[in-house]
């Protein structure tokens, strides 16, 4: 199964069992089925917002940790310069 077919599949899973549950198909107090139930796709899409934003912030945080490709696009570069300096194009 693919990562497409994955996401697809648990996609729908949730979306059903929403669907059951904002339908009334599964019994639930009224409390939870008038005032919980009709919000939560608001506040599924608040809480993956914020967790994306934690991992992008996170990732910036941690950015500097990799010192193994630092020193791979450095040597990338170096490469690139040199190929352009035979080719007659000052890169400094």
């Amino acid at each position: 199964m693919t990562r497409a077919q994955q996401t697809i599949s648990i996609g729908l899973l949730v979306t059903s069992l929403y669907l059951a549950l904002y339908l009334e198909l599964i019994p639930l107090p009224s409390l939870i089925s008038n005032e919980i139930i009709p919000v939560l796709p608001f506040w599924a899409l608040v809480s993956f917002g914020a967790y994306l934003l934690f991992r992008l912030g996170y990732g910036v945080f941690t950015f500097n940790d990799v010192p193994k490709a630092h020193a791979e696009l450095m040597k990338e570069i170096d490469l690139a310069r040199a190929d352009l300096r035979t080719k007659g194009v000052d890169v400094d």
